[in-house]
């Protein structure tokens, strides 16, 4: 994946122009720096930039001086600026930058949040090509993300010599569960293409199983019918839905064949007639069309009274709201009369007074009025609600006496009772027979279900074709030897104790066995930080070698070491040529140095622009000057760091 930093950038707090170290594409980048110049932040503030979980960039003057942190990157895209805000006390923050264009200008003040890191891992997602299913359809093996990616590109400080850890962020456990899962995908041997065949395979394998249950529910189903079928075709023939002299073959399918003419018969003509039972049949079918009749009748009345008593209650309410009216007002008429002696205190009303009065006097004249109309509308009703109660009584007499002459008809007659439960017998063993052949039907091999299933299986192969176990492992296995064959190669160019002895990669351990002629020994076996060095190196380098033979692959051709050379100055490179406690003089160190710088040319020569490296160290150019494919990109010494100090200043 054709992904390398061009610039890092940090905004200030407080208004100065932004700091802007640049990087130099298809190169061995050296930052050379003393101790506390600000190296060692610069793998935290990449990955802060490519939205990580929590913000690892050290607290103190950088995250006191800096309001946002970051990055423009170079992709088949086009550039791209991602920036992030400063956490303050926080964790991490989600509000981030995104610009995008040909080429980039780096802002003069500092961004404003357009877009968050969730939304920015989704991008880098998409610009790597992950797919977006998850590695394993029956676990919870979440899908592979570029974060995940992560692991084959930094190498930071407690790491580059980790005889413990070899990948970034493998210290942890879930991380190192994740990467686990994810190996077979970035070496290839899980494609994505071959990731969707196995979600398909779940899928199908998950509907085969549900189609083979039924089929062979339906098949056990009638393997025990089948052994009933001479008696279901005598109670077909009992019922009248096959000729009573019908023969009973031995033939299956012959039997089969009745059935399904039996079950197509018409029940109602299998009933038998009148002329076959006694004559009160004929009686009982008169009377229970009768008893509907007088039934639907009886409903009838009934609602017509239920509507009457309704009018009649509510016409009664209104009634005697009117009447409580009319009494309120009574006493208008009482105060009338008074007003009319000239020497009564309420003369004093006035004319006011009066027609207040006046008003309350017609309005009971009014209600007076309406209660003499009322019992003439009540008197209608209640002639109606008495003549619909005696249809209520009729219907019901009738319903009652219709009723007990059926009664007394079937207990007259046994068989007029057994016919009157033949016909639902009948249609229930027709119900049954349909349900039977229906189930033998979908049970043969030409059956819908059955051929749902033979379709079924032929997807299931068509896609085992593409994924299998099998394919992965033997994939995984010829992917991880080239890895092996490429590291060797490069172990020779380095100070390592046993360059020609040969190196496995161990994915369930994530680390490496030196194999031995008698023993392998894994990495945390070894002594010698200069060993660890070495094939943490050599490893890295083989697999950025392996990723650029696919052009597409979604790995970042990046890799980033912070302080290799630790391993041999731990204290810088100002210790004067004397023999070290190994026995091993200054001048072999810094050749051994110089081995690592080399290495790391030589193969950023052999990417052809495709792979970039980024080394944060003491080491000066006496060291590493004139490598082919190394190149100065900052020297942080004296006043010169990561953040100017200017920044620190007021």
């Amino acid at each position: 994946m054709h992904f390398q930093i061009l610039k890092l950038v940090l905004w200030s707090k407080a208004g100065h122009p932004p700091r802007i170290v640049e990087f130099e594409p298809g190169m061995v980048n050296v930052i050379s720096g003393a101790s506390k110049t600000g190296k060692s932040a610069v793998i935290p503030i990449i990955d802060y930039c490519l939205a990580s979980g929590k913000c690892s960039i050290p607290v103190g003057v950088i995250r006191e001086a800096c309001s946002w942190f970051g990055i423009v990157i170079d992709t088949l895209e086009g550039q791209k600026l991602l920036a992030r805000r400063e956490p303050g006390e926080a964790r991490q923050t989600g509000d981030m930058f995104l610009l995008e264009a040909d080429e980039i200008e780096v802002p003069e003040e500092a961004p404003v949040k357009n877009i968050t890191a969730d939304a920015v891992k989704r991008r880098l997602d998409k610009l790597a090509g992950l797919s977006q299913l998850g590695l394993n359809p029956d676990a919870e093996v979440a899908r592979v993300s570029f974060r995940d990616l992560m692991a084959f590109t930094f190498q930071p400080q407690y790491i580059v010599a980790n005889p413990m850890v070899l990948y970034f962020n493998a210290d942890t456990t879930e991380h190192r569960e994740k990467l686990k899962a994810i190996f077979p995908y970035v070496l290839g041997a899980l494609t994505p293409p071959m990731l969707a065949a196995r979600w398909e395979i779940d899928r199908i394998n998950r509907e085969l199983r549900r189609k083979e249950s039924a089929l062979n529910a339906a098949r056990t189903a009638v393997r025990t019918w089948q052994t009933e079928t001479q008696g279901w075709l005598r109670m077909a023939m009992e019922y009248g839905l096959l000729p009573a002299n019908t023969p009973i073959p031995e033939d299956w399918n012959v039997i089969v064949d009745l059935l399904r003419k039996a079950s197509q018969s018409n029940t109602r003509g299998a009933v038998a007639t009148v002329e076959s039972i006694d004559g009160a049949l004929a009686q009982l079918q008169a009377l229970r069309e009768a008893e509907s009749k007088a039934a639907v009748h009886l409903a009838d009345e009934r609602q017509r009274l239920n509507e009457i008593q309704r009018l009649l209650s509510s016409s009664e309410a209104y009634g005697s709201a009117i009447r409580i009216q009319r009494d309120r007002l009574d006493i208008a008429g009482w105060l009338k009369t008074r007003a009319a002696s000239s020497d009564d205190p309420l003369v004093a009303l006035g004319d006011s007074g009066r027609n207040r009065l006046d008003a309350l006097t017609e309005a009971l004249a009014s209600l007076d009025v309406q209660l003499r109309t009322k019992p003439e509308m009540s008197d209608a009703f209640d002639r109606e609600r008495l003549r619909l109660r005696g249809e209520v009584e009729k219907a019901t007499g009738a319903l009652a006496g219709i009723r007990q002459q059926i009664v007394l008809l079937e207990q007259k007659s046994e068989q007029v009772r057994a016919v009157t439960f033949r016909q639902d017998s009948i249609e229930r063993f027709v119900g049954r027979l349909e349900q039977a052949l229906q189930s033998f039907e979908r049970s043969q091999d030409g059956s819908a279900l059955a051929d749902e299933i033979v379709l079924l299986r032929q997807q299931l192969d068509a896609q085992k074709a593409i994924y299998s176990e099998a394919a992965v492992q033997r994939k995984m296995t010829n992917a991880l030897l080239q890895v092996e064959k490429y590291a060797g190669e490069i172990v020779p160019r380095l100070d390592a104790e046993w360059p020609d002895a040969p190196i496995r990669i161990s994915v369930p351990d994530l680390t490496i066995k030196v194999v031995q002629t008698d023993r392998e020994d894994y990495l945390w076996e070894i002594g010698s930080g200069a060993n660890w060095l070495a094939y943490h190196l050599a490893v890295t380098l083989a697999l950025q070698r392996f990723f650029l033979n696919d052009v597409n692959h979604p790995v970042p051709g990046l890799l980033v070491y912070d302080q290799p050379s630790q391993v041999y100055f731990p204290s810088g490179f100002e210790v004067t040529d004397v023999e070290q406690p190994t026995g091993r003089t200054r001048d072999q160190d810094i050749a051994a140095v110089r081995k690592v710088f080399e290495t790391l040319g030589s193969e950023i020569v052999r990417a052809k622009g495709r792979l970039q490296a980024i080394v944060l160290d003491h080491a000066g150019d006496d060291v590493w000057g004139e490598i082919p494919g190394v190149a100065l990109a900052q020297a942080w010494r004296g006043d010169q760091k990561l953040v100017p100090p200017e920044w620190l200043q007021g």
